[in-house]
């Protein structure tokens, strides 16, 4: 812990000096001139006032320094005391009080290192000007206290301050991760569905013109829906754009995702269950999951020929299976990629499981289980 807190860096982006600062250091300096101006002893006059002065002005570098700013503020103030106990018989200036604000923006603005050594120097000067002062135990303590107490309140300061800063980058982390999902999971899913459609396309080119140019047509349409739902997702970065033109779909939609088999692999969908009642939430992350197994067994699956998709839905868990006929890998770690990590975090989200691998039977199955709250009517 002490090893964390030595290596502590420095907070990023300190304030600039603002016109706060500068109008504190000239009432620093106005009491410090006002005060030796009322005092009956004037013999020390400009050495009083030259040390008001290095004091005040070690405030403008407060945050930007605080190290050197502690270190020229005490330090002058130790060899001030050393010169009383010495030579110099004078009193101190109350103005002088204004060097409570450096040991709170040491602690705020400072790395660890340089926490540790100003901490130090205040220390020891505290040590040096109780003993010159005339003071009672109670008086000592107090002084500490005081001193100890500006330092506190800056580390507390900082450290609410870092713990906000974390917060507001593991929000921005989410964020990036929600949207490289929906990325992923439905403009992704389009396109991929474009290339096979593409595929299929050149392949009937030559032999049936006709069904080519039916693909054509499907491609433009995928083509046109990619567009709608990138705009969308722009859009939800754009502030005062509304969110209508988000993509919201079901399990009933999941059925649009059947195809015959021939020249692209076949897609055949059932639903059974009442599905009409499941929670939008858990129908368009069951959805975006199915179109993401059925895409990656498309482009995946070694020798499938035909993919099955079954939706269930019980009196509480809504089951999905996509199953390929393709050749099982029977061992080594499931490929790696986006997809199946996307489809893990929309299920873990809702509070459901996911589970991806070769089956048994042959092929490979990912099988997806979702609580079911109950969409109120």
């Amino acid at each position: 812990m002490l090893a964390g807190v030595w290596d502590e860096p420095r907070p990023p982006c300190p304030p600039v000096r603002v016109w706060r600062d500068w109008a504190v250091v000239a009432v620093l300096v106005a009491s410090s001139f006002v005060e030796v101006l009322l005092r009956e002893d004037q013999a020390w006059a400009p050495l009083l006032v030259g040390v008001g002065l290095v004091v005040a002005a070690c405030l403008l570098w407060r945050r930007t320094s605080p190290l050197a700013a502690v270190a020229v503020a005490f330090g002058t103030l130790l060899a001030f005391d050393v010169a009383r106990i010495v030579a110099v018989d004078a009193t101190g200036l109350q103005s002088i009080a204004g060097v409570l604000v450096l040991p709170y923006a040491l602690l705020r603005w400072g790395a660890g290192r340089e926490a540790a050594v100003g901490l130090g120097i205040i220390l020891v000067w505290l040590s040096v000007t109780l003993v010159v002062e005339p003071t009672s135990p109670a008086e000592r303590v107090a002084g500490y206290g005081f001193f100890l107490f500006s330092a506190a309140l800056g580390a507390a300061v900082r450290y609410r301050t870092s713990s906000r800063l974390r917060e507001i980058e593991e929000v921005r982390l989410r964020q990036r991760n929600d949207l490289a999902r929906e990325l992923h999971d439905i403009v992704g899913h389009r396109v991929s569905a474009i290339a096979v459609q593409a595929q299929a396309g050149r392949a009937l080119s030559a032999a049936d013109p006709a069904r080519a140019l039916a693909t054509l047509v499907t491609i433009e349409e995928e083509a046109s829906r990619t567009l709608t739902e990138m705009r969308a997702l722009v859009g939800v970065l754009r502030e005062g754009t509304g969110a209508a033109l988000a993509p919201r779909r079901g399990v009933a939609d999941i059925e649009r995702l059947a195809r015959p088999g021939g020249d692209v692999v076949g897609v055949r969908v059932q639903v059974s269950g009442d599905v009409e009642v499941v929670d939008p939430a858990v129908g368009t992350a069951l959805y975006l999951i199915a179109a993401e197994a059925v895409t990656n067994a498309t482009r995946h699956a070694s020798g499938a020929t035909r993919v099955t998709v079954d939706v269930t839905a019980s009196r509480g868990r809504v089951r999905l299976r996509v199953h390929d006929d393709g050749a099982a890998r029977t061992a080594g770690p499931a490929p790696a990629g986006y997809g199946l990590r996307g489809m893990a975090e929309r299920a873990s989200l809702l509070g459901g499981t996911l589970r991806a691998g070769p089956d048994p039977a042959g092929g490979w199955s990912v099988e997806a289980s979702l609580p079911r709250p109950v969409r109120a009517s």
